[in-house]
């Protein structure tokens, strides 16, 4: 992202809105979409941006929410969730995943997003900020390339599937490669969709999953490979590596993995960003071309 728009990105201020939650699709066993009613007038944000929810608006929540304070010493802040809709769809979305708490792992139990995924939230109001972040396709994309490469794990694929959407619904010319990697084909999010808009425009996008965990067999093929993403399916997906343009969201080292490492004198193990983001290096594509959003 150049200086300019990276300045642009962060000009307009967010706004805070209070939206209805229109209705909650559940597309797998621990991940859901809200889709959220701005009312009018339609909200203007670019496909790949993200919005805050501040979780003390929750009354259900409000003694986890102190029991966390306490423990950490510091207000929990608002949560992040990024946009799986397109300007052009009548609900802004989000797609939020039920985030883990493993003993050992993970330092605390996640506060908002089991709430938001389980808590029944058709009909509720709630006030969200927005719009923000700059992984967004640069205005003259199509000058700069005509093949952008998308790199997604788990939930990362929620702010590609929305650029995927409105680049296709704005007719730019570029191509889209969407690499997904997932344990099971059933963690698979927008399987559906994403296939049909495979076939409606199979010159623009080409869809290709790995799966490290599935174990049926029958699953696996052409476009469905077995195991993590290596640095050959990038060779065979990425020839124009001097010119494509790569969108990578997914896990990342976290803070707390960081800390942990220190304490331990071991490394943090790698997570999905950085693996693919040390294959992609050594493919020789310059970092200036990538765009990268973590979690974790």
């Amino acid at each position: 992202m150049s200086a300019a728009e990276s300045t642009l990105s962060r000009s307009r201020k967010p706004v805070e809105y209070e939206v209805t939650v229109a209705h909650v699709r559940m597309d797998t066993h621990d991940t859901a979409t809200l889709f959220l009613d701005f009312g009018e007038p339609r909200p203007d944000y670019k496909a790949g941006q993200f919005i805050n929810i501040d979780p003390h608006q929750f009354h259900a929540l409000g003694r986890l929410s102190a029991y966390l304070q306490e423990q950490k010493g510091r207000k929990e802040p608002q949560r992040s969730y990024s946009l799986a809709s397109a300007p052009h769809e009548p609900h802004v979305a989000i797609t939020v995943k039920d985030e883990e708490f493993i003993p050992g792992l993970t330092r605390y139990p996640p506060l908002l997003s089991p709430f938001l995924v389980h808590g029944r939230l058709t009909g509720a109001r709630l006030k969200v900020l927005g719009f923000m972040g700059p992984y967004v396709l640069p205005d003259d994309v199509d000058q700069r390339t005509d093949h952008v490469v998308h790199m997604v794990a788990g939930s990362g694929a929620v702010p590609n599937f929305g650029i995927i959407k409105d680049a296709l619904h704005r007719n730019l010319k570029v191509r889209h490669t969407l690499l997904m990697s997932n344990k099971t084909w059933s963690d698979v999010l927008y399987r559906d969709e994403l296939e049909a808009l495979e076939r409606q425009h199979p010159d623009r996008v080409r869809l290709v999953h790995t799966l490290t965990r599935e174990l049926d067999e029958s699953r696996f093929g052409a476009n469905v490979r077995k195991g993590r993403v290596h640095q050959a399916l990038l060779e065979e997906l990425i020839p124009d590596r001097a010119t494509c343009l790569v969108y990578a969201c997914g896990p990342a080292i976290t803070p707390w993995d960081r800390r942990k490492a220190l304490e331990t004198r071991t490394p943090a193990t790698p997570r999905f960003m950085e693996t693919v983001l040390g294959h992609l290096h050594a493919l020789g594509i310059d970092d200036k071309r990538i765009r990268r959003e973590t979690y974790g």
